[in-house]
């Protein structure tokens, strides 16, 4: 198990942090079909972060790093299927019965 410097530590929970107002702010900013695009972009940058340094995958070599390969695979995979499941609905949200 490799310890990091608390400096390290301190400046990845800052950048979490950072990415996570950067979030809320764009969230309520009028960006149309950019704000899921730019949402994803960020949500993929914490992922890493939070793979590089607190899951350790940058000391690791081989089988591991395959492993959390394959889990992003799937995650994607998982995205993929929903926005098509999404996209393909005849008419989203029904409308109102009165």
């Amino acid at each position: 198990m490799t310890w990091y410097p608390p400096r390290i530590v301190a400046l990845s929970w800052g950048a979490l942090l950072g990415l996570l107002a950067l979030t809320v702010f764009l969230a309520y900013q009028p960006l149309g079909a950019f704000n899921t695009v730019i949402a994803l972009i960020i949500a993929t940058t914490k992922a890493l972060i939070v793979a590089a340094i607190f899951m350790e995958l940058r000391e690791h070599r081989g089988l591991t790093i395959a492993f959390a390969a394959a889990g992003f695979f799937w995650l994607a995979i998982l995205l993929w299927l929903a926005g098509t499941d999404f996209l393909t609905r005849p008419q989203f949200p029904p409308p109102a019965i009165l």
